[in-house]
């Protein structure tokens, strides 16, 4: 009875947003790479139920993992690593394609389509107090339509 249970809740968590305590993660991907690429990004939308910050990311797959961001300056568009992604408390921040989103540099393996690609991502909040939240990001070549929503937490 108790496999029935464990089951039923892992197809849950499979069909609905991960939502750790204070965090929920919805419509995560990773996107697929070609043989030989270096670099891939991960896109997903964070709710934090207190003010809080994404402080850091990371994945076997890459010797690099950092939060990027994308933005025009002086009409061309630049991107570069920050050190935290702020999360207002009860507001979703978008990590998407031209915006914010978590790049994985130094790849070590391919990153093929429908593979699940395991990360952890690390909060702080406002009194210091750090947790983290372990998901599986499905591999596309872009955005579910309807959103996919994947992950677990540890």
């Amino acid at each position: 009875m108790k496999h029935i249970y464990l089951v039923l809740a892992l197809l849950t968590s499979l069909s609905t947003a991960v939502q750790a305590h204070d965090v929920t993660i919805a419509n995560a991907w990773i996107r697929v790479t070609a043989p030989g690429q270096q670099a891939t990004g991960a896109f997903m939308n964070i709710t934090a139920r207190q003010t809080m910050r994404l402080i850091g990311v990371s994945s076997g797959i890459a010797g690099v993992n950092e939060i990027h961001q994308m933005k025009m300056e002086n009409d061309v568009m630049k991107m570069s690593a920050v050190p935290f992604l702020a999360l207002p408390a009860g507001q979703t921040v978008q990590l998407k394609p031209g915006g914010y989103h978590l790049m994985f540099m130094d790849l070590k393996q391919t990153v093929p389509q429908g593979t699940q690609v395991p990360l952890t991502l690390t909060f702080e909040n406002a009194s210091g107090e750090r947790s983290s939240l372990q998901i599986n990001l499905p591999a596309k070549l872009s955005p579910a339509k309807g959103g996919m929503r994947h992950g677990q937490h540890h």
